[in-house]
């Protein structure tokens, strides 16, 4: 099932002996658009403090009480190592903090396009004496994006811009990010689109826009996005279909 990144801020975080704090915004790699890390508002149990969980730690999602829980303890999110959020977070960093909890490296080794790109998948464990080695391969490189910084990018069609992201929506089973949620009002009124990072041609960090190669009257003709109803395979066939692409499940 397909989860909103908006609705998903804010929930409450559990560790197995207490609560840690709530999501306030999540990173994605911008190699396979892929959630990589939850940011966590500690408040006042870590003032001053930001934390980053990765949906490997993730266990049930109590919707109703609007709470997600975490297979650590606080001791262990206390201790964690810190990373400025504020600052790119390089794959340097990434290996301290994969290292600690022991968590396999998702960017490199034998699984580098297999399965194990998605959190839900990443069984296998590291050592943190193989962390140095493999921070040191890529130790400067930038692929984590907050869906925060992205959110109001604009959308650049072929033929001129056509929108501005407003929200993701995640796969819960992969984290991946399935579709951009795009409005569309900066060209006619009151619609919103879905564009799927398959059909970006490139991103401009700089100019805070997403390059597609759809064209505005392909992106307009297809099914308007409802977010009060889900996303179904249905509607998915038909938007692939209104724009000439086999679907990601082909």
């Amino acid at each position: 099932m397909l989860r909103s990144v908006n609705d998903l801020k804010g929930l409450g975080l559990r560790a197995i002996d207490g609560e840690i704090g709530s999501v306030d915004q999540f990173y994605f790699d911008d190699e396979t658009w892929t959630i990589r890390y939850l940011e966590v508002n500690a408040g006042n149990w870590l003032v001053g403090r930001r934390v980053l969980i990765s949906p490997v730690s993730l266990g049930r999602v109590d919707w109703s009480a609007g709470q997600l829980e975490v297979t650590l303890t606080r001791k262990q999110v206390e201790d964690s190592p810190n990373i400025d959020t504020h600052k790119p977070v390089s794959r340097q960093h990434e290996a301290e903090f994969l290292g600690y909890y022991g968590y396999p490296f998702y960017w490199g080794g034998a699984h580098l396009w297999g399965p194990a790109l998605y959190p839900a998948d990443l069984s296998e464990r590291t050592t943190a004496a193989e962390v140095p080695l493999k921070a040191k391969e890529e130790s400067i490189d930038r692929h984590l994006r907050s869906t925060n910084e992205v959110s109001g990018y604009h959308i650049q069609a072929v033929d001129g811009e056509i929108g501005h992201v407003e929200d993701f929506l995640v796969d819960e089973e992969t984290w991946s990010i399935r579709y951009m949620v795009v409005d569309t009002r900066n060209w006619w009124p009151g619609k919103k689109v879905l564009v799927s990072p398959q059909w970006i041609e490139s991103i401009s960090w700089e100019e805070s826009k997403v390059h597609v190669d759809l064209s505005r009257e392909t992106i307009k003709d297809g099914p308007e996005y409802d977010q009060s109803t889900p996303v179904t395979r249905q509607y998915e066939s038909q938007l692939f279909d209104n724009h000439g692409r086999g679907g990601y499940w082909l």
